[in-house]
C-alpha cells in the first residue's frame, strides 16, 4: 500500500524528536560522559595530639589519700566564688576577715604551729638550763619496787615513738625525693604544652591556606575533561544522529540506483519499441505477400488436400501490433541527462563527511574550550578571602605571639623553680637527716642502756655502757629541741602552699567548680573573658568547650563561629559557575556541511518527480508482448506445405509449394525470429519499469521532503544534543566543585584546629600540678609534721628513760636495824617491751 509522501517528513521529525527527548536517551547522553570521579583531598588539618600525663599507681597512693582527707578536714569551706570574684575584679575590696574566715582551718594550724615553735624551743632552753644546774634528768638514786616497771614502760614508749619517727622519716625521704624527681619532667612539660597550644592557634591560617590551595584538584579534573569535551560532544551528536542520517543516505543510494535502472530500461524500451515498429512494417508486407501467394496456390483446382492448409494460410498475419502502444518520448525528454549525479559516490562522500563530525566539532569548539579553560583556571573570589576573613585571624596572630612570649619567658622562671626546688630538697634532706639522727640516737641509746642493764650483774661492771646510752638519749633530745623550730617552719610553709593548692585549686578543679565559676557571667574580668578576647559575638561555656575539646571537636564547633562567620558566603561559587555556564553556552557545532543530497542529485530527483515515469502504461506494452509476432506458426505451415507438395499429382504445383515453404522458412529466420528477440528485450524493460516506476514515482517526493526536512532540522537537533551534553558536562564538573565545597565545609567545621591539645593541656596541667606535684608535696610536709608531732613524746620518753640507765646507789632498810650499802641491780633475765 502506498504511503502519502507528505506524511513522511513530519513522521521522521516526530520520531527523531521523541528519541532525543526520552528519559532513557537523556540518561544515555549523560552516561556517555560518565559520572564525576571521586576526588581524594589531602587532609589540611595537621595531626596534633598532646600525650596525656598520667601518674602511675604506686604504694604512696594511700598516703596521698590520707593527706587529702586531712586537708578536707582542715578546709571545710567550699570554693569561695564570691571571694575569688572580688579578688579578680576589685582586689581592694577584699576584706581580711573574709580571707581569715575562709582560711579558718589553716589559721588554727598556724596557731598550733606557732605554739609548737614557741613552746618546744623554750622547753629545750629550760631543759638545758636545768641540766646545767643538775636539777633534772639525773640518775635514779633510790630503788623501789616499781622501778623495773617504770623503766620498762618508758623504754617501750620510747621505742614505739622512735619507730613512728622512723616510719615518718622514711616516708618523708621518699616523698621529698618524689617531689624532686617530678619537678624536672613537670617543668619540661610546661613549654611542651605551650608549644602545642601555640601550634593550635598559629597553624589555623596555614591550614586554611592549604584548604584553598586544594581547589586546584577539581580544577585539574575539569581542565582534563575540557580537553575531551569537544570530541565527546561530537561523538554524541554523531551517535545519536547516525541512524537517521545513515537511513537517509541509504534511501538516497537506493533511490539513485533505482533511478539509474529505470532510466536505462526506459531508454532500452524506447529503442526497442522504435526498432520493433520499423521491423513490424517490413514483416507485415512480407507476410501479406506470402499470404496472397499461398492462397492463390492452394485455391488452384488441381491442389489436392489443400483446404485445411488454405485456412491456415488465410490466418497468416501479424499478431502483435506495436504501433498501438504509447510512446515514451516525452518521459525520455524530461529525463534527458538523468542521472546527472553519481549517487553511490555522492553517498560515500556524504557518509565520510558525517563520520568526520567529531573531529569537525572539535575544531569548531576549540576557541570556546580555550576560553573555558581560562575561566576554570581562575579562583572564586570567596576562596581568595576565606583565610583572611576567617574570624580571629588577627586574634590568632596575637595569641600565637603571646603564647610564644610566654614560652620564652617561662624558661627563666622554670629554671628558678628548679633552683629553688633544689634548695627545698636540700633543706628537706637536711631536716630529714636531723630527725633520722634523733631516731639513731634513740635506738643507739636504748641499745647501750639495755646492754648496761644486763651488765650490772657483773661485779666488775663499771656502768659505762648505761651511762653512754643515757647520754646519747640526752643528745637525741637536745637535737630534737634544736631542729624543732626549722622543722615546724618548713612544715607550715609547705603546708600552707600545698594545702591551699589542693583545697582551693585541685579540689575545685576535679569537682568542676572552677569551670562553673569561669562560666558564670561577671566572675571573670573582661580582660580574661574568652569570648571578648576571641572577638566572638556569643559567650562560650568553658565547661562545654572543655568537654567538646576532650571529644576532639574543632574550634569551629567549640567557639560557635557559625554565628560570627558565614562560611557559606565564602563557599558560594554561583558567580564562578555562572561564568562557566555562560562560556559553555557559546559552544556551537555547525553540521550544515553534511549536505545529504548534492545539487545534481537534487536536480535528478526533481526531474524524476516531474517526468511522469510512473504514468507509463506498461499494461499496453504487456498486452502486445503477450501476443505472438505472427498468428500462424510459420515453421509448422512450411512443413505442411512440404508434405502437401509431395502429395500433389502436378509436379509444377508441388514445386511451387516447395518453393513457398522454403520462402516461409527464410521469412521466419530473417524477420520473425529477430522480431521475437526484440519483443523479449522489450518484455524485460517493460516488466522492470512496471515494478520500479510506480514506487519510484511515489517515493521520490517523500525522499525529497525528508532530505529537505533533515537539512532544516539537523542543525536544530544537533543544537539540542549539544545543549543536553553541555548540561551533562556542567553537572559532572559541578560535581567536582560540590565535592570540594563539601570537603571544605567538613574540614573547616570538624577537622581544622581541633582543640584536643587545649583540653589535653588542661588535663595535663591538673595532673602535673595536683597529682605529680601537689600530692607528693603535701605528703612530704605531712610526713614531716608526723615527725614533728612525735618528736615531743620522743624528747619526753628519751629524757625519762635516760635516768634509769645510770648506775643506782640504794639503801636497804629492816625492822631491827638500818644500814646503808652499795648494791647492784639484779641481772634482768627477761625484758618485755
Amino acid at each position: 500500500m502506498a504511503r502519502e509522501p507528505g506524511l513522511l517528513a513530519p513522521l521522521l521529525g516526530l520520531g527523531l524528536m521523541m528519541a532525543l527527548s526520552l528519559p532513557g536517551s537523556r540518561a544515555e547522553d549523560c552516561a556517555s560522559l560518565g559520572p564525576a570521579a571521586r576526588l581524594t583531598f589531602a587532609p589540611a588539618a595537621r595531626p596534633r595530639w598532646l600525650a596525656p600525663h598520667v601518674r602511675s599507681p604506686g604504694p604512696l597512693d594511700h598516703l596521698y589519700g590520707t593527706v587529702r582527707r586531712f586537708l578536707s578536714a582542715v578546709q571545710l569551706h567550699p570554693f569561695p566564688a564570691e571571694l575569688v570574684r572580688a579578688l579578680l575584679n576589685e582586689p581592694a575590696s577584699v576584706k581580711v576577715d573574709e580571707v581569715v574566715r575562709y582560711e579558718a582551718g589553716y589559721v588554727v594550724c598556724a596557731v598550733i604551729a606557732g605554739l609548737y615553735l614557741l613552746l618546744v624551743p623554750t622547753a629545750g632552753l629550760c631543759f638545758c638550763c636545768c641540766r646545767g644546774f643538775r636539777r633534772c634528768a639525773g640518775p635514779v638514786k633510790v630503788e623501789h619496787k616499781e622501778l623495773a616497771c617504770e623503766r620498762g614502760t618508758f623504754m617501750a614508749f620510747l621505742l614505739l615513738t622512735t619507730l613512728m619517727l622512723l616510719i615518718g622519716i622514711v616516708c618523708a625521704f621518699v616523698t621529698n625525693e618524689r617531689v624532686h624527681e617530678q619537678t624536672g619532667p613537670s617543668t619540661t612539660a610546661v613549654p611542651e604544652m605551650l608549644v602545642s597550644l601555640r601550634g593550635l592557634v598559629s597553624d589555623v591560617p596555614q591550614e586554611l591556606q592549604a584548604v584553598t590551595q586544594q581547589f586546584s584538584l577539581p580544577q585539574k579534573h575539569v581542565l582534563k575533561d575540557l580537553d575531551d569535551i569537544a570530541m565527546s560532544i561530537g561523538n554524541t551528536i554523531y551517535s545519536q544522529l547516525r541512524d537517521t542520517v545513515y537511513e537517509m543516505l541509504a534511501s538516497l543510494c537506493s533511490l539513485g540506483q533505482d533511478l539509474q535502472v529505470s532510466v536505462n530500461h526506459l531508454r532500452a524500451l524506447n529503442t526497442t519499441l522504435l526498432e520493433l515498429q520499423d521491423r513490424q512494417q517490413d514483416l507485415e508486407q512480407a507476410v501479406q505477400v506470402h499470404r496472397e501467394q499461398l492462397r492463390d496456390l492452394l485455391q488452384e483446382p488441381g491442389c489436392q488436400g489443400c483446404a485445411e492448409t488454405l485456412s491456415r494460410a488465410r490466418d497468416l498475419e501479424l499478431g502483435a501490433d506495436f504501433s498501438q502502444v504509447p510512446h515514451v518520448d516525452n518521459v525520455l525528454h524530461r529525463l534527458k541527462g538523468v542521472p546527472e549525479a553519481n549517487f553511490s559516490t555522492m553517498v560515500w562522500e556524504e557518509n565520510n563527511t558525517f563520520n568526520a563530525l567529531p573531529l569537525l566539532a572539535s575544531l569548531q569548539m576549540a576557541d570556546v574550550v580555550k576560553e573555558l579553560k581560562k575561566a576554570v583556571a581562575q579562583q572564586p573570589e570567596g576562596l581568595k578571602t576565606l583565610a583572611k576573613e576567617f574570624p580571629n585571624w588577627e586574634a590568632a596572630s596575637r595569641w600565637s605571639q603571646a603564647l610564644e612570649d610566654v614560652e620564652n619567658c617561662s624558661y627563666p622562671y622554670l629554671k628558678e623553680v628548679q633552683r629553688y626546688e633544689k634548695y627545698r630538697w636540700i633543706a628537706g634532706c637536711g631536716l630529714c637527716s636531723a630527725v633520722l639522727l634523733v631516731v639513731a640516737c634513740n635506738l643507739v641509746g636504748l641499745n647501750l642502756g639495755i646492754w648496761g642493764l644486763f651488765a650490772r650483774e657483773d661485779p666488775s661492771h663499771s656502768g659505762s655502757k648505761g651511762r653512754a646510752g643515757a647520754r646519747i638519749l640526752i643528745v637525741g633530745a637536745c637535737l630534737s629541741f634544736l631542729f624543732a623550730a626549722p622543722l615546724i617552719l618548713l612544715v607550715f610553709s609547705t603546708f600552707l602552699v600545698g594545702g591551699n593548692v589542693q583545697t582551693l585549686v585541685c579540689r575545685s578543679w576535679e569537682s568542676g567548680e572552677l569551670h562553673k565559676f569561669a562560666d558564670t557571667p561577671g566572675n571573670l574580668p573582661s580582660s580574661l573573658n574568652m569570648s571578648h578576647l576571641l572577638g566572638l559575638q556569643k559567650n562560650i561555656s568553658i565547661l562545654l568547650a572543655y568537654q567538646q575539646c576532650k571529644e576532639g571537636a574543632a574550634l569551629w564547633t567549640v567557639l560557635q563561629m557559625n554565628s560570627s562567620y558565614d562560611l557559606e558566603t565564602y563557599l558560594d561559587m554561583s558567580q564562578y559557575t555562572a561564568k562557566l555556564e555562560q562560556e559553555v553556552q557559546n559552544l556551537k557545532v555547525d553540521i550544515e556541511v553534511v549536505d545529504l543530497l548534492s545539487p545534481a542529485g537534487h536536480r535528478d530527483l526533481k526531474a524524476l518527480e516531474s517526468s511522469g515515469l510512473g504514468d507509463v502504461r506498461c499494461s499496453s506494452f504487456l498486452i502486445q508482448i503477450q501476443k505472438p509476432v505472427v498468428n500462424t506458426n510459420m515453421e509448422k505451415l512450411a512443413q505442411e506445405l512440404e508434405g502437401l507438395a509431395q502429395r500433389q499429382g502436378s509436379s509444377v504445383l508441388g514445386k511451387q509449394l516447395q518453393e513457398e515453404a522454403h520462402k516461409l522458412r527464410n521469412l521466419h529466420q530473417e524477420k520473425v525470429l529477430p522480431q521475437q528477440s526484440l519483443v523479449a528485450q522489450l518484455n524485460v524493460s517493460v516488466r522492470a519499469l512496471a515494478s520500479l516506476a510506480p514506487e519510484l514515482q511515489l517515493e521520490t517526493p517523500g525522499v525529497l521532503d525528508k532530505v529537505a526536512h533533515l537539512k532544516r532540522e539537523l542543525p536544530a537537533w544537533a543544537s539540542r544534543i549539544l545543549r543536553k551534553e553541555s548540561e551533562c558536562f556542567l553537572t559532572r564538573e559541578m560535581g567536582y566543585f560540590s565535592q570540594y565545597v563539601a570537603w571544605v565545609r567538613e574540614e573547616v567545621t570538624q577537622h581544622i584546629a581541633t582543640c584536643q591539645p587545649l583540653s589535653g593541656a588542661l588535663d595535663n596541667g591538673r595532673v602535673i600540678l595536683c597529682d605529680m606535684m601537689a600530692d607528693p608535696w603535701n605528703a612530704f610536709w605531712f610526713c614531716l609534721a608526723w615527725c614533728a608531732f612525735f618528736l615531743v613524746p620522743s624528747i619526753i620518753f628519751a629524757i625519762k628513760t635516760s635516768r634509769y640507765f645510770y648506775p643506782i646507789w640504794k639503801r636497804l632498810s629492816s625492822s631491827s636495824s638500818e644500814e646503808t650499802q652499795l648494791f647492784h641491780i639484779p641481772r634482768v633475765t627477761s625484758l618485755k617491751l
